[in-house]
């Protein structure tokens, strides 16, 4: 069974979030290639903003360069929606005014598009701590599906999906999405568990506790079956599913790195955080995106309303 082309994406809307830089000519390929794959249509943004700071010192007189800067910004992207136009498909420009942060969430709360793509550099396991970029910023708080490309040339398109399932609708949404887009790519796609056994007695465990045990975990087997088949009734094919004793991101980064880890699309959902969440750290969602060799997805799950209607 085949998912109806261009179904995939929805609404059908792309927002690739461009600041020139390589890991933003790598989102850019991947932006056009899945708005032709989908025929989504494909949006390019670049929010400028002035270089300076006036310190208070009111005797000074700073020279206006926001013109400057402006345009800067504005040969920038048109230079990024010629090379994407040169492969075939139409790009729709947005020049943007502000921080990057809040200048790409607005667009995306104004468009309400199925995705948005934007690049970063991956911290690798030493710098996991360091926060602040402007591909995390806005997974934070976006409303709605983001996909963060890295990994270099060979990462898209992905070998391989791994989407991370722990029985909520973000996390259906996000296997969703991505089966989709595996599917668009050719790609494997794999639904994976985790759980996680409480630490075993000293005395080891009694026969009837070690057999619930076996009951939770067979229970927890047949829930990530059915998911896997409402996924085949969502996508046309049948994911493979793990069920992996460990730690959520450790399962899925484990999962990831079993093959092609830089050919692995990791996708999760996350609950939106709100106005007063914001600095909250720590997620699955957030540690998968800042650990994770390849591309990543994330599903944001909280109401947002587009010119479509309110979708979930």
């Amino acid at each position: 069974m085949e998912v109806p082309h261009g179904s995939v994406i929805r609404p059908n809307r792309v927002v690739l979030a461009t600041d020139g830089s390589e890991d933003a000519t790598l989102a850019a390929r991947v932006a056009t290639d899945l708005s032709h794959r989908s025929g989504a249509v494909l949006h390019v943004a670049h929010a400028w903003r002035d270089h300076f700071q006036v310190l208070g010192y009111p005797t000074l007189e700073w020279a206006d360069y926001s013109d400057i800067y402006e345009r800067k910004g504005g040969r920038l992207l048109e230079a990024q929606v010629d090379a994407i136009e040169a492969m075939g498909v139409v790009a729709r420009p947005h020049l943007l005014h502000g921080p990057p942060i809040d200048a790409i969430l607005d667009l995306c709360e104004e468009l309400g598009p199925g995705l948005l793509v934007m690049g970063s550099r991956g911290l690798g396991p030493v710098r996991r701590i360091l926060v602040g970029s402007v591909s995390e910023g806005v997974v934070h708080h976006a409303r709605c599906p983001v996909l963060v490309v890295r990994g270099g040339e060979e990462s898209w398109p992905p070998e391989r999906v791994v989407s991370g399932d722990d029985g909520s609708g973000g996390a259906g949404l996000a296997a969703e999405l991505a089966g989709g887009i595996g599917g668009l790519c050719g790609a494997e796609d794999v639904l994976v568990r985790a759980r996680r056994n409480p630490p075993e007695p000293i005395r080891g465990w009694r026969a009837e506790d070690r057999h619930r045990l076996e009951e939770m975990r067979s229970r927890e087997e047949e829930e990530l079956k059915e998911r896997a088949k409402a996924l085949e009734r969502a996508v046309g094919r049948r994911p493979g599913v793990r069920l992996v004793d460990a730690d959520a991101t450790l399962a899925l980064l484990q999962i990831a790195e079993e093959e092609t880890p830089h050919q692995t699309l990791l996708a999760v959902g996350r609950r939106g955080l709100g106005a007063w969440g914001r600095a909250r750290l720590g997620s699955v969602s957030t540690n998968v995106l800042r650990a994770a060799r390849g591309p990543v997805l994330i599903y944001s799950q909280h109401e947002r309303v587009t010119p479509e209607g309110t979708v979930p």
